[in-house]
């Protein structure tokens, strides 16, 4: 139920995310571009939700790219990976080390996907499917994000070039 949830979500943020990035300002009553917000220095057009105070209108707030979405601390599921990946390595033909590995991948990717760290997140789930290429919800996830970036025409990271998670 909880992917589900996080599909549909996906979903709804790709639409938003294409609507945030092509919408032409809304003008005032008057026909005139509405007045820059005071709180934000050395502005003079509209601020968008993914702007970043002080910076230029316009300006990008994240290289191209880069990591996007919600910093998140992942402190707890990076070190169940670290001890998962040291339990792996001492037992690479065990299935049960291979299968906790991948689960822990999984974990930190849904979570790296409710924090819309969607280029992260794909890393995470290219890294697990690796391991446990039958996780049919975990495949889904994967590809619901490669093909939201399609749908925004937006690159899709190639594997092995994600960038890391933004943390907290």
């Amino acid at each position: 139920m909880h992917r589900i949830l996080l599909i549909a979500a996906l979903s709804i943020l790709g639409l938003s995310l294409a609507a945030c990035s092509s919408a032409p300002a809304p003008a005032n009553s008057n026909g005139t571009a509405p007045m820059a917000n005071t709180s934000r220095p050395n502005t003079n057009g509209p601020i968008a939700a993914h702007d970043v105070p002080g910076a230029p209108p316009g300006a990008p707030t994240r290289p191209p790219g880069g990591p996007t979405g919600d910093p998140i601390d992942t402190a707890k599921l990076d070190a169940d990976i670290d001890k998962t990946e040291k339990a792996h390595q001492s037992k690479p033909a065990d299935a049960g080390a291979t299968k906790a590995l991948a689960d822990a991948y999984f974990a930190r990717a849904d979570a790296l996907t409710e924090a819309r760290q969607y280029r992260s997140a794909l890393g995470d789930y290219r890294k697990g499917l690796k391991l446990d290429p039958s996780n049919e919800s975990a495949r889904k996830m994967h590809d619901q994000i490669i093909d939201i970036f399609n749908q925004m025409g937006r690159e899709v990271p190639a594997e092995g070039t994600e960038p890391p998670a933004m943390r907290k």
